[in-house]
Formats: C-alpha cells, sequence, structure tokens
C-alpha cells in the first residue's frame, strides 16, 4: 500500500510540473509565431525602405553588390540588411521565449549574438559609404591628375582608392568590436603588402623611377617657365 502511495505522489507530482510547464511553453510559442511575423515585417519594410532611398544604387556604385556577386551570393546588399534585420528580431523573440522557460544560459547566450548583429549591420553601412567615397575619391584624383598631365595619374588613383579602402575596413572591424588581435594581423597583412611592393618597385623599377621623376620635374620648370612668361606680359 505505501509503494502505491508513493507511486501515486511521484506521478502527481510530475503533473504538477507537467501543468506548470505547459503555459509557459505555449507563452514561449506565442513569442517566437509574433516574433517570426514581426520578423518578416520588419525584413519587408527595411528593403523596401532601403530601396526607396536609392541605397541599392550605392551599393552598385561601391562595387560591394558586385563584390557579393564574385563571390557566389544571389544576394545584394540590401537584401543582406533585411536578412540581418530579420535575424534580428528572431534571435530577440528566441531570447524571450527562452527567458520565459528559465533557460538563463541560453537566453544569456542569444543575448550577446543579439548585441552583435546591430555591429555588423552598422560596420555593413560604413563598408559601403567608405568604398563609395574611396572610388570618387579615386576617379577625382585620376581626372585631376591627368588634366595637369601627370602620366601615372591611373596609378596614384588607385593607391589612393586602396589606401582610403584599408582604412575603411579598419573602422568597420573596430565597429564589430573583433578585438585588437584581428586589426592587428590585417595591420600585418598591409604592411607585409606594402613591403613587397616597395621591394618589387625599388629592385625592378628603378630605371621607371628615375624616368617618372625627371618626368615630374620637367612639368613643374616647364609651368614655372609658363608663369614667368605670363608675368612679364602683363608687365
Amino acid at each position: 500500500m505505501m509503494d502505491v502511495n508513493m507511486l501515486l505522489e511521484s506521478i502527481r507530482e510530475s503533473l504538477r510540473q507537467i501543468g506548470a510547464f505547459l503555459p509557459r511553453l505555449l507563452l514561449a510559442i506565442v513569442i517566437l509565431i509574433i516574433g517570426w511575423l514581426v520578423a518578416k515585417a520588419v525584413r519587408f519594410a527595411i528593403v523596401k525602405a532601403l530601396r526607396t532611398i536609392n541605397f541599392n544604387v550605392v551599393t552598385e556604385k561601391a562595387g560591394i553588390d558586385h563584390f557579393l556577386k564574385q563571390g557566389g551570393a544571389d544576394i545584394d546588399t540590401v537584401r543582406v540588411l533585411g536578412s540581418l534585420s530579420y535575424w534580428l528580431v528572431i534571435l530577440a523573440a528566441l531570447m524571450i521565449a527562452s527567458n520565459s522557460l528559465d533557460l538563463a544560459y541560453v537566453t544569456d547566450l542569444i543575448g550577446r549574438i543579439v548585441l552583435f548583429v546591430p555591429k555588423v549591420m552598422v560596420a555593413v553601412v560604413i563598408l559601403v559609404f567608405g568604398v563609395y567615397f574611396a572610388r570618387f575619391v579615386g576617379a577625382a584624383l585620376t581626372t585631376y591628375l591627368r588634366n595637369i598631365g601627370v602620366g601615372e595619374a591611373g596609378l596614384v588613383g588607385r593607391l589612393a582608392l586602396y589606401a582610403i579602402v584599408v582604412f575603411v575596413i579598419m573602422i568597420a572591424l573596430d565597429q564589430m568590436g573583433l578585438g585588437d588581435i584581428i586589426r592587428q594581423a590585417f595591420l600585418i597583412i598591409v604592411a607585409a603588402i606594402a613591403l613587397g611592393l616597395a621591394l618589387a618597385f625599388g629592385l625592378g623599377g628603378q630605371k621607371r623611377a628615375a624616368e617618372l621623376i625627371e618626368r615630374w620635374s620637367r612639368h613643374s620648370v616647364e609651368d614655372k617657365s609658363a608663369a614667368r612668361g605670363q608675368t612679364k606680359s602683363v608687365l
């Protein structure tokens, strides 16, 4: 008889635990469903708003969309931001649902991811506008140098473009908070590339460098002579 009572008591305790858990489980399911619907609405709104302000034109001119297509991704930058916003809402709903189920470790883990996603979105925006600005500066500098007769205008413009892009990437990495190790590794790679280019230019391009210096010096002398001639004619 005692064994039967103990068995019945354990069954009643299990049923009480299940009865206490089921409402929280249903609440978590409702939260996930609402979060999924809100996530789809937010993604649609973000994509629509970005295309309305022609953000996709900026990404195309910056070359980010072309870079994604070359990598085999059938998606543009606008849709990337839309997907990030979608998963941000989904993760937030998961965090709330796990908190309602008293899953503290899962809630903390998802919370860290939720805090990281907006940083990625801001980094993407910084990268888009930074690369767009870099391409604009490179093209403007190339045009200006060609107008004043510099023969290597294209090379100088590309160097300016790459320098600004490197700076923008560093800002984006810092925004994502990836730490000093990644930034230092990136700087080491850039320094190694710069050193290799410097050695290649120094060892194999001495003659070319002398020709460039002579050409620029000749242009400078001609400009000064022309300026003096104009001054004398005015006098």
